[in-house]
């Protein structure tokens, strides 16, 4: 068999995000990880959001919807509810064709609701 053929196993330092480090062997000598059974969820009860390179901040600053935004949402679908599925199709198509920015969309959906 040839020599030296598998790397050297040794003991290693885990260091994890929550500040918790312990010892175990692997064939690195330093190993980081995000959750270890200090911190993870399923041996806490507690549970944590990992936010790995700002991953979870940006879907909140993505999807959130401010509060101008919800309420012409809200104001789009009380016109929409009225009608039947094919009548708000052919509306919202017709709006779309007579109008070039969202205030003046907004604006004729808001004259078919009055």
């Amino acid at each position: 068999m040839k020599t030296d053929l598998h790397p050297e196993y040794a003991t290693a330092v885990v260091k994890c995000a929550c500040g918790n480090t312990f010892e175990t062997r692997s064939t690195i000598a330093d190993i980081s990880t995000d959750v270890c059974a200090e911190c993870h969820p399923f041996y806490t009860g507690k549970q944590r959001l990992v936010d790995t390179a700002g991953r979870v901040e940006r879907f909140r600053q993505k999807y959130q919807t401010k509060p101008a935004e919800a309420q012409r949402v809200w104001q789009v679908r009380s016109i929409l509810n009225a009608l039947d599925t094919s009548q708000k199709i052919e509306l919202l198509i017709q709006k779309l064709k007579e109008t070039r920015t969202n205030p003046e969309f907004l604006r004729e959906l808001q004259r078919v609701r009055g």
